[in-house]
């Protein structure tokens, strides 16, 4: 595997390997879960409870967003970061790093491929791209979660608002593009793997983002 997540928690905790490992593998592993368990607990003394206990860790490194629920592993997806790297100025593109939470959802019950324009769904359907080509924009699809920065001077407030750069997880007409950096800032799903994360996940819930 390439370079792992790093989380700091009480010192350095790596948890990447639980990105690929499947969730039975993390419950009988006591290294992983010790590892999320702290995770959980640092999270909930600095920004409060999440929701369900719900937390969604996103590996830019690995290009995977992860969901963890009462400190254990759940699932992981593969997603697609920012084509610009890692940064949280504004009009960088950039994907930005550090705790975020889900402030709102956007496309319950609409159709896989809908595109949504402003959050806004406009009725229409989009081509799901599965091979390398290039969409003709940069379509939002299908389901909407937008992230707010809790972090102050780092993804909260003037020049690196996370809100305010509308950072969203998102579905993407892209799909042949997911598993690597292919984005304009935000964190792209399969339309199908989204839906999934919406569903499983309440506004509120603590987001994650480390290289």
């Amino acid at each position: 595997m390439r370079s792992l997540l790093i989380l700091v928690l009480a010192g350095l905790l790596p948890i990447a390997q639980c990105l690929h490992a499947e969730p039975r593998d993390v419950t009988t592993d006591p290294a992983p879960r010790a590892a999320l368990h702290h995770l959980a607990a640092d999270l909930e003394t600095r920004f409060g409870p999440s929701p369900g206990g719900a937390v969604l860790l996103v590996d830019v490194s690995e290009q995977r967003l992860a969901l963890v629920r009462g400190g254990s592993m759940v699932r992981s997806w593969p997603v697609s970061t920012s084509r610009y790297g890692v940064g949280n100025q504004d009009h960088s593109q950039r994907t930005p790093l550090g705790v975020h939470r889900v402030a709102q959802k956007f496309g319950a019950q609409a159709p896989l491929g809908t595109l949504f324009q402003a959050r806004r769904n406009t009725g229409r359907m989009v081509e799901i791209l599965t091979d390398d080509r290039a969409a003709a924009d940069d379509y939002v699809t299908t389901r909407i979660l937008w992230l707010q920065g809790l972090e102050p001077g780092i993804n909260q407030g003037p020049g690196v608002d996370s809100y305010q750069r509308y950072i969203y997880i998102h579905g993407t007409a892209e799909e042949g593009r997911i598993g690597r950096p292919a984005s304009h800032g935000c964190v792209r799903m399969r339309n199908v793997d989204v839906v999934e994360v919406f569903d499983q996940v309440e506004v509120g819930t603590l987001v994650v983002i480390r290289e």
